[in-house]
């Protein structure tokens, strides 16, 4: 299982299609969208949490502290946190646990399981870089939204499946959905 939470930042489509792509895949979900990532989904994608709790393996609300995510005894094999606000990764980088996405992120670091968080802000402060290097120093991975361009994308779902693809990468989960580099340019 893959826990998977979408926060509040701009760029909720690329959890939406992290969610759709493990699901293709056959590997299961657990989900948590945070409150101002709902209203984000709605003005962005138009679509409502709903839409996300059918693509899930399991949903849980963002406040619940109980949920077994946010238990070490809880069997999950990684993390990705998409996007992550500031906020959040703040709260992370600093142990502030008060909310089912970095209670989760908490237990991932502490039971030295993969976390991916994938920042989408810019400019970044050096408040910002310097609580990235928090979380990288004790294993996290920080895999901003910073697609790549030589696979010549024709479209803006060929963007967003190359970040799609570098977590699945990262994850350990074998793809297809990005030209990998070849060497060479052609």
């Amino acid at each position: 299982m893959i826990v998977v939470a979408i926060t509040g930042a701009s760029g909720v489509i690329y959890g939406k299609r992290l969610i759709e792509v493990l699901k293709d895949l056959g590997k299961d979900t657990a989900v948590v969208v945070s409150d101002p990532a709902k209203i984000i989904l709605e003005y962005e994608l138009e679509i409502k949490e709903d839409e996300i709790k059918k693509i899930a393996t399991e949903y849980y609300h963002p406040k619940d502290l109980t949920s077994t995510i946010n238990s070490g005894s809880f069997q999950f094999e990684s993390m990705v946190i998409i996007p992550c606000t500031m906020k959040t990764l703040s709260a992370i980088a600093n142990g502030y646990a008060n909310n089912a996405v970095t209670r989760a992120a908490d237990v991932t670091l502490k039971e030295r399981r993969k976390l991916v968080i994938v920042p989408r802000e810019t400019p970044l402060r050096s408040v910002h870089l310097e609580n990235m290097l928090k979380i990288s120093k004790e294993g996290g991975i920080i895999l901003p939204a910073m697609p790549g361009f030589y696979h010549t994308p024709q479209n803006i779902d060929d963007l967003v499946d190359f970040i799609i693809g570098k977590i699945l990468d990262v994850l350990g989960v074998e793809n297809n959905l990005f030209q990998r580099w070849a060497g060479e340019i052609q």
